[in-house]
């Protein structure tokens, strides 16, 4: 570890190829960090393409550059998840109750396509459904994407070749959706392009990507957060605030950066990204909230009113309870507790983040964040490991723990198509029964934990983040990157002497070595 005071970053830098070089600034060289110097499991994984990156490699000048290559990778992965569920899309999506659970190709897109209305060509929010869902039960910029993949759909011919004309349509607008994920996390870390493979290769990516519409809200969120590296606050906010519009948990990302803004005193920067966010959520949701209050609100009475669903503690809690003769929790208790135990876990975080030795990086307390709100939902959906994927990638570009996390998710995601298919094989009993898919759920839950647990120690022993290795700061963090603390507390507050403020702008302090380019360059 390294400290030093520096300047104000706004103001002119004495050292300017230094700080373009570690900071990512388009006016100096950018070295770019090659994940198999750095990362064992990349390295020993690169022996299937040639081995380590050389010394002497010419970086640059091949077309294949590294946001090439991981679209690429990302499409070919994609397309692997495709054929994944081509069992169900010959036939296990139509006949038989537990076929397509067996294969574990369930998706919910060829169902809802009659189940919601799509169908017989009903408008969204707008035309009343017929069965105990009145209305369509997704916010409403993925309600539109919905609408938008009926409408390649034939309108004559049977059910079943609907359905899977309807699957593709919505299948290959989520492919660009995953292509633009892959890409803004490449773009976002200038000089860790390659931490984008993390999320192209990531198992329960191409596993979970046609399971719902969860894509669209990620690629938004994915795009907001590399306007933000940016410093673009006003975009950032309006691809949030689109991102909330079809999904609700983007919005959560505004609170790790108020804590962060609080901390660097950026006031004027979050106040443009909170007005973004709530403008662009208002243009999409307020017409349809004025002309059809009751659709538009369907989503969020839906939400409320759910009862414990697959994948969540709370529903091993309520099995627990029901094997012992006990009453299971009701709806409403559930919500509050889970309310409660969000709001200690934000509590935890900003505690965090104004304490840690250093300002902790956007990306990490964003994960952290996300992670909280799903661990302590009523509900963890087997797609909802996408969300935290790409801030993964980010906050902890670390192979060996990624794939951990990613080993459980894909335990999990077999756990729930074999106990669906031991519940719906009747006699029987084809799958995994409860005890099993028990210790499947503790399984993706303490991956989540594993996870959020490395990235924690990171914001505690900054020396320890991969990122803050090479000398960078927070390349996810635009205006915050490099900028002096404002306010913080406990020892934040009171650093060692060495790492006293100066009069004119604060602290500064360098996690890491210096970058090998860098070093090689000095005298």
């Amino acid at each position: 570890m390294t400290s030093s005071t520096s300047p104000n970053p706004s103001a002119p830098h004495s050292q300017s190829e230094e700080d373009s070089a570690s900071s990512g600034s388009p006016t100096g060289p950018v070295p770019v960090v090659a994940p198999t110097r750095r990362d064992e499991v990349a390295r020993a994984g690169s022996e299937l393409i040639g081995g380590p990156l050389g010394r002497r490699a010419l970086l640059g000048a091949s077309w294949w550059t590294p946001v090439r290559v991981i679209a690429l990778v990302a499409i070919g992965m994609f397309a692997l998840g495709m054929v994944q569920k081509l069992p169900c899309y010959n036939g296990a999506w139509f006949y038989g109750s537990s076929s397509q659970y067996i294969h574990a190709c369930y998706s919910d897109i060829p169902h809802l396509f009659a189940g919601r209305g799509f169908a017989d060509g009903l408008v969204p929010y707008f035309d009343k459904l017929s069965g105990d869902m009145e209305y369509l039960e997704y916010p409403v910029l993925t309600g539109v994407f919905m609408e938008v993949a009926s409408w390649v759909v034939p309108d004559g011919g049977s059910i079943q070749h609907r359905e899977q004309i309807y699957w593709l349509a919505n299948a290959g607008m989520l492919m660009v959706c995953a292509v633009v994920i892959a890409v803004c996390v490449t773009r976002t870390h200038r000089r860790r392009p390659w931490d984008g493979l993390l999320v192209a290769l990531a198992p329960a990516f191409a596993l979970t990507a046609t399971i719902n519409w969860d894509l669209l809200a990620i690629a938004l969120t994915a795009a907001a957060m590399l306007m933000w590296s940016r410093g673009r606050a006003a975009a950032f906010g309006v691809l949030l605030g689109l991102a909330t519009a079809a999904k609700l948990y983007p919005v959560l990302l505004l609170g790790p950066l108020f804590v962060l803004c609080l901390r660097a005193g950026r006031w004027r920067q979050f106040l443009a990204a909170a007005a973004g966010t709530a403008g662009a959520w208002l243009v999409v949701n307020l017409p349809v909230m004025l002309l059809a209050p009751d659709g538009w609100k369907k989503f969020y009475t839906f939400s409320e009113e759910r009862g414990v669903d697959f994948g969540s503690f709370w529903l091993v809690l309520q099995q627990q309870l029901q094997d012992r003769g006990r009453d299971a929790l009701g709806t409403e208790t559930v919500n509050t507790l889970a309310t409660l135990l969000m709001a200690l876990a934000c509590v935890g975080i900003a505690a965090l983040a104004l304490t840690a030795p250093r300002r902790p990086r956007f990306a990490q307390l964003a994960l952290l964040v996300v992670a909280a709100f799903i661990l302590t939902n009523k509900v963890y959906s087997p797609q909802y490991v996408l969300w935290l994927i790409p801030l993964a990638a980010l906050a902890r570009p670390r192979w060996r723990d990624f794939l951990v996390w990613q080993a459980c998710e894909v335990v999990y995601f077999l756990g729930i198509w074999l106990y669906l298919a031991y519940t719906t094989s009747g006699d029987k009993h084809h799958g995994l029964p409860q005890e099993g898919y028990q210790l499947a759920i503790l399984v993706h839950l303490l991956g989540t934990l594993y996870l959020c647990a490395v990235v924690v120690r990171d914001i505690l022993m900054p020396e320890r983040d991969l990122v803050r290795m090479d000398g960078s700061d927070d390349p996810s963090g635009g205006v915050l990157d490099r900028a002096p603390d404002a306010f913080a507390l406990g020892r934040a507050a009171h650093p060692p002497r060495h790492a006293a403020p100066t009069v004119e702008s604060g602290t500064y302090v360098a996690w890491g070595a210096q970058p090998a380019a860098l070093r090689e360059s000095s005298p």
